[in-house]
């Protein structure tokens, strides 16, 4: 055998393509090898931006001693999680069961028919901190697999039944109500961080789908508490080290409860999500630190992450050259004093010192600190300001770059799509809109098929070989809708009603009021993944809910409404208990609280009286609210039907749970009808 990942189109696979260990790719061809030569199988799950994933493999895979023990004695098989969600997340599954945590790299050892028996994450090359070396796990588990393979059998038998009987049940068949939603209220309250914003202690993780259904929670009720959670985070995370104070947009997470220090690699997911938090705060309170933070990551995204097709790529890694040929985490993000006076002299130096708090011991490691706003936004001389963020910026951009992971996930590029249109169109940005829109063409071009089916993934304009799982419908079908509210383009509807016809035909378990995160014919794993709960993006389960729901709005389908609405019984059953991990579930339930509320606006979209309606539309704060544009007698979308001008002029037509409003062609009006609280 030999290394066989040269053909792949995940980048991190490729990463590995050159290891002496003869890795395949997850294939039956793999576990037929296995059967054939009687060996278990090593499963190795990472991905691009990981940093102790380049570790292990510099430690272990590069390693010929140990490449070679693995040649002969396992089939070695490389998983790019963000590639295979469904295989990570089956596998986590039983990582988490067995041993109470998991992580990243995954390390998972397998029987020929892909049953789990021995588990863990990192390895080191030698015992250390308790944990045993790489290689005395390899020789353990070849002497178990030898000398003891019916007690292997038998463990591998027991655990894959086990993560079988895992069923989810809940009798709640219906949406959360306001008591609900007010409990989980009560629960976010109880582990917001009133001191330092965000949830919970270290390491803390921006809490984006949370956010986003306290500023509805906001918006239908007037909650000031709710709204002040949001505040107080964003301030904290825009403020902080996680952050990029120069070049905009946020890493993974901080590693300290107060923001300061992040795990620097940088994710597509992350950064869509929060620059639609911070562009909806803006459109709460007209705050201009959401305005510039929103634009600036929008900014980082097209300007850093997207790649020659139009799409954007997944992520930039953690790790970059210090400059001595050495890959250090935060290379290329982190500053000492003297760096900050070569860069800018003494005087703006230290100036620049005390506006980043950079500081002679350091924040980070090795003397040097991650740049933060530790005073908030001082008063200071805003030109000075700029000039030595703009001399820093171009100075950094000499260092050598962190890697990027070019591969195209179809899920977090909906969610960008869904950013940068709303972005675009909030702060008069069209060349945002027009990104969005070649992301969106690009995703109907190469990961979309005529019969609504998706690839995961795409490098290079090449479609990957894996099929989609639910959040990449739900979260292309959410893009799809906002970017159809923004342009004004019905085709986008279209398209997630297909993606959407597909999530109700292949994802929902029989009864409905479940769904799963693969297709019903999609490859069999031990067990068929499903999870409700929100991770790094929003579940693929209540991501789903809102699209269903935003879509049953703008065509009055009765179906895909309760399709939503059955699919939101599981955020009845969690959302008191475990509100912080189905913030997105409770975002959507908002919004059925709400109605939620359907806006067609009808006119020319060259008359500026029709785009000044188009844009309070758009702006309106009730929870969930669809916008609709178009000309009169426009047939495209049912929520524009059979609504003409009003006294010849371009008009607004605002319907709510089966009774609209008078239609209106002034825009003061209009606003009056979409706040929340009405």
């Amino acid at each position: 055998m030999s290394n066989r990942l040269a053909h792949e189109t995940s980048p991190y696979l490729l990463q590995h393509a050159e290891n002496p260990v003869d890795w395949l790719p997850w294939s039956d061809e793999a576990f037929a090898e296995a059967r054939r030569r009687a060996v278990p199988v090593l499963l190795s799950v990472g991905y691009s931006s990981c940093h102790w994933c380049h570790v292990m493999a510099h430690e272990s895979f590069e390693d010929e001693e140990t490449a070679a023990y693995l040649n002969e004695h396992f089939v070695s098989v490389k998983v790019d999680r963000e590639e295979r969600p469904d295989v990570d997340a089956v596998y986590m599954e039983a990582v988490q069961a067995a041993t109470g945590q998991g992580g990243w790299p995954m390390t998972v050892f397998l029987t020929p028919e892909a049953e789990p028996f021995y588990f863990g994450t990192y390895f080191p090359p030698e015992p250390r901190h308790g944990m045993p070396s790489f290689q005395q796990v390899l020789e353990g588990v070849r002497t178990a697999w030898a000398d003891r393979r019916d007690e292997v059998a038998e463990v591998a038998g027991r655990i894959v039944r086990d993560l079988a009987g895992r069923t989810l049940a809940f009798d709640a068949p219906h949406p959360p109500g306001q008591d609900e939603l007010h409990a989980a209220l009560m629960g976010l309250a109880r582990e917001f961080d009133a001191v330092r914003g965000g949830f919970g202690g270290a390491p803390k993780f921006p809490p984006s789908m949370v956010l986003e259904f306290l500023l509805r929670y906001h918006a239908r009720t007037g909650s000031e508490g709710a709204l002040q959670m949001v505040q107080a985070t964003c301030e904290a995370m825009a403020r902080g080290g996680i952050y990029d104070q120069l070049g905009g947009g946020f890493a993974r997470y901080a590693v300290d409860a107060g923001w300061t220090v992040p795990h620097f690699e940088k994710m597509l997911y992350d950064n869509a999500l929060l620059c639609r938090v911070y562009a909806h705060l803006w459109r709460a309170t007209g705050s201009d630190l959401a305005r510039r933070i929103a634009l600036e990551t929008a900014d980082f995204m097209v300007r850093e992450l997207r790649t020659a097709q139009g799409g954007l790529a997944s992520a930039l890694d953690a790790d970059s050259d210090d400059g001595s040929g050495a890959h250090v985490e935060g290379a290329f993000y982190v500053w000492t004093p003297e760096q900050l006076r070569e860069v800018l002299g003494e005087e703006d130096g230290r100036f620049a010192e005390g506006y980043f708090g950079v500081t002679e011991d350091g924040t980070f490691e090795h003397g040097a600190s991650v740049l933060q706003l530790p005073d908030g936004e001082p008063l200071v001389d805003a030109a000075r300001v700029a000039s030595v963020r703009q001399r820093l910026l171009e100075a950094r951009e000499r260092r050598p770059r962190p890697g990027r992971d070019d591969k195209i996930v179809a899920a977090w590029n909906g969610l960008a799509v869904a950013a940068l249109a709303e972005t675009g169109a909030y702060f008069d940005r069209p060349d945002l809109v027009e990104a969005a829109t070649e992301t969106a063409d690009l995703l109907v071009r190469t990961h979309m098929d005529y019969h609504g089916r998706l690839t995961r993934t795409s490098l290079d304009g090449q479609a990957g070989t894996h099929a989609g799982v639910l959040e990449d419908y739900a979260d292309v079908a959410e893009g799809f809708l906002a970017l159809a509210a923004v342009s004004g383009e019905a085709v986008w509807v279209e398209f997630a009603g297909l993606l959407l016809d597909t999530v109700l035909r292949h994802f929902a378990a029989p009864d409905g009021a479940a769904l799963y995160d693969t297709a019903d014919d999609a490859e069999a794993l031990i067990r068929r993944p499903q999870d409700p709960t929100d991770n790094a993006a929003p579940s693929g389960w209540t991501a789903a809910a809102g699209a269903l729901l935003s879509y049953a709005a703008l065509t009055g389908s009765s179906r895909h409404r309760e399709a939503a609405e059955r699919a939101l019984g599981v955020v009845t059953a969690l959302g008191s208990r475990a509100p912080r991990f189905i913030g997105w579930g409770l975002a959507v339930a908002e919004a059925v609280l709400d109605g939620p509320r359907e806006i067609a606006v009808v006119g020319s979209l060259e008359d500026p009286a029709t785009r000044a309606l188009h844009r309070t539309a758009l702006l309106g704060t009730a929870p969930g609210a669809v916008v609709a544009v178009g000309p009169p007698g426009s047939e495209e979308l049912p929520l524009l039907a059979d609504r003409p001008l009003f006294q010849q002029r371009p008009a607004a037509y605002v319907c709510r749970n089966f009774t609209c409003d008078a239609p209106t062609g002034d825009p003061k009006v209009l606003a009056s009808l979409i706040v929340g609280r009405s």
